[in-house]
C-alpha cells in the first residue's frame, strides 16, 4: 500500500493499484468505468482511476455537449491515449448541464486528478431508478482486482 497525495483530493491511499479516499465512498462506478458523484437532482461524471491508469496516459478527450440528453448505456464521448482508444458510455440517462472545459483542453487533469478537478460532466438526473445499477466503490475495486 502506498499513499498518494494528488491536487484536489486529501492524501489517498493506493491498494491493489486502486486509489481510495474518503471521499471515494459517496461515489459509484459503471462496469464501463465511469464514476458517478450525485448531488441532489444532478450527477458529476468522470473517469475512474483504474480506467486512465490501464489506458495510459490520457491524451484527447471528447464527451457530449452542453444540452444533449444522454442514454444510459448509449456513447457519450471517446477518450484516447498514445496505447488505445475507447468509446465513453453514459451510465445514467439525462440532460448535460455543465461540461467541464479544463479537462477537455487539458486531459492530463484526468491523469493526475480523475476524482477532482479531471471530472467531465455534470447532468441532470433522469431516472433516478438507474442509480441502482451502478455499484459502490468497494464493489468496483473487487471488479477491477479480477481483471
Amino acid at each position: 500500500m502506498s499513499v498518494v497525495t494528488r491536487p484536489g483530493l486529501a492524501t489517498c491511499e493506493k491498494v491493489d493499484g486502486l486509489l481510495h479516499n474518503q471521499a471515494m465512498t459517496q461515489l459509484l462506478f459503471s462496469g464501463a468505468h465511469v464514476w458517478v458523484r450525485v448531488e441532489g437532482s444532478e450527477a458529476v461524471l468522470g473517469l475512474s482511476d483504474y480506467l486512465q491508469d490501464q489506458m495510459g496516459e490520457i491524451t484527447r478527450l471528447e464527451v457530449s455537449d452542453l444540452g444533449d440528453v444522454l442514454r444510459a448505456g448509449r456513447r457519450m464521448g471517446r477518450v484516447e491515449s498514445e496505447e488505445a482508444s475507447s468509446p465513453l458510455e453514459a451510465p445514467l440517462s439525462g440532460e448535460v448541464v455543465e461540461v467541464n472545459p479544463e479537462a477537455l483542453s487539458n486531459p492530463d487533469l484526468i491523469n493526475s486528478d480523475p476524482y477532482g478537478a479531471g471530472w467531465l460532466l455534470r447532468m441532470r438526473i433522469e431516472d433516478q431508478r438507474e442509480l441502482d445499477e451502478l455499484i459502490n466503490e468497494e464493489d468496483y475495486a473487487e471488479l477491477t482486482t479480477e481483471v
